[in-house]
Parts: C-alpha cells; structure tokens; sequence
C-alpha cells in the first residue's frame, strides 16, 4: 500500500513540475517601437526592427536630420549660428532634434541671422603675421580689400607652429597647426564667436568665429577656451590655448568654411 502511494505521489510531482515548466515558457513580449520624426512609427514583435526614415529630397535652404546628427554640426556645415537654426524652427533645447526632421538652415525672407561686428580697421595683433587679402582667381583686381562678400577675406595665421597636415577634401577638412600645450590661439579673422565648446565630436575644445554672412572659421583641439559665445573678437586676440582634446597629438585644427563649406585655409593666409 504504501508503495502504491509512494508511486502515485512521485507522478503527480513530475506532472506539476511540466505544467510549471510550460507556462514558463509561454511568455507574452509587447511589440517593439521604433519612432521616428512626423509621427511614422514602426511596430514589430521583432526586436531590433528598423526604423522608417522618410528619405524625400528636401528643398534648398533645408535640411534632414541623419542619425547621429547635432545641430552644432548641422550649423557648422550650413554656415549659421547654431542658435539662429534654432530659432528659425523653433527648437528650444539644440540638444533635442530628432532623426528625420527637417530643419530650415537659411534665413527665411527678411531674417538676416545674429548680427556681426564690422571689422576693425586696426587690430594690432602684435604677435601674428599682417594679414593679406587673396581674391578668387577669377576675381577683378580692382575689388576692394574689404570687400569680402565678393570672395576676399583678411586673415592672420591663428598659431606660430608648423603646418603638419595640410587640407584634403576628403580626409582633412582643414589645416593642423603644431605646437605645444598652452600655446596662444589667435583670431584669424574679426567677428563673433557663434560657438564656444566641446559638443561636437572630433574637435575636442572648440572656437568657431562668424566673419560675415559668407565666411566661418574654427579651432579645434584646445586645452583652454577663453572666449564665450556672443563675444566679438578682433584679429590677432588670443582665444584659446592650444591642446589635444579629442586628439592623438597638440595641435590646433583651424578650418575656414565658405558657406558651410570647408575650404583650403592657404588660399586665405600670408606665406608663413
């Protein structure tokens, strides 16, 4: 009798232990969201799923965020104020746009952007090269030196050191300049700085100056920034010392963008 009951006890534990193990296994996940900008979300019980982005051509004048995208960035290579694209769109944190939304990166009718300082005619940089003024080649030899919506720009060398990379399209969008920690970091050129800070990567402690409506130059790779943003600077001020933030080396990565757009440095400084 009591093996009877010893066997019939062994079965009803081993029917028990498969029921817990099959609602175990039975587990229920929700459904994974991907969102994206405009409200298109993408919904999948499969993790992992991609997300849609709308890939529509935008008009001139705007742009679509890409992933991994910062509007600092956006308004580096659109020639702007980071803050003006803000308010152009009515983004009140810059660290907040999303992926897939487009962003208005030139000024809407009447809107002529953050208002710049106009040159000094002397800026006394006593230890900077004078600045030279080089045309496009295409350019009239009558243009007026000041006239840089026409092409020209004033600039000084904005560090004493060797150059040790030159601009490439493609791999160096700029000139690196040599030196040792805590060197001075000049001006090249009067304005407004429209950026003062570390927020975008691969250029460490960073300067960018507004000259006019055309030209933006930057400064990567300080140790020390010692201007803020909304300053007006004079050719030739000391701006930074330099460093290697965000970098293998100290040097300083000094960049002139001509509507956003990078272009070779040499073209706009005095033989060294």
């Amino acid at each position: 009798m009591n093996l009877r009951a010893g066997f019939q006890q062994r079965v009803a534990s081993v029917l028990l232990l498969s029921m817990l193990a099959a609602c175990a296994s039975r587990q229920v996940g929700a459904p994974v969201v991907d969102r994206t900008v405009g409200g298109v979300a993408t919904d999948s019980g499969a993790p992992g799923a991609a997300p849609v982005i709308d890939n529509t051509p935008v008009p001139a004048g705007y742009y679509r965020v890409k992933p991994g995208d910062r509007l600092y960035r956006i308004a580096l290579e659109n020639g702007q104020n980071y803050r003006d694209i803000a308010r152009w769109n009515n983004i009140q944190n810059p660290d907040q746009i999303e992926v897939g939304q487009v962003l208005r990166v030139k000024p809407p009718a009447g809107d002529t952007g953050t208002p710049l300082p106009a040159p000094l005619a002397s800026n006394n940089p006593a230890s900077v090269p004078p600045a030279v003024v080089t045309p496009p080649a295409s350019a009239s030899a009558s243009v007026a030196p000041s006239a840089v919506s026409s092409g020209a720009l004033q600039l000084s060398w904005p560090a004493k050191g060797s150059v040790v990379g030159r601009f490439d399209d493609s791999k160096n969008k700029g000139l690196n300049i040599g030196g040792t920690l805590g060197e001075p970091v000049y001006a090249a050129g009067a304005g407004k700085v429209v950026y003062s800070g570390a927020g975008l990567r691969g250029y460490g402690n960073l300067v960018i100056i507004k000259h006019d409506a055309t030209f933006l130059t930057a400064y990567a790779h300080n140790r020390t920034l010692l201007v803020k943003e909304g300053d007006s600077v004079t050719r030739g001020q000391k701006i930074a010392e330099m460093g290697n933030s965000d970098a293998d080396r100290v040097m300083l990565h000094f960049e002139v963008r001509r509507d956003g757009k990078p272009v070779d440095p040499m073209k706009y400084l005095p033989p060294q």
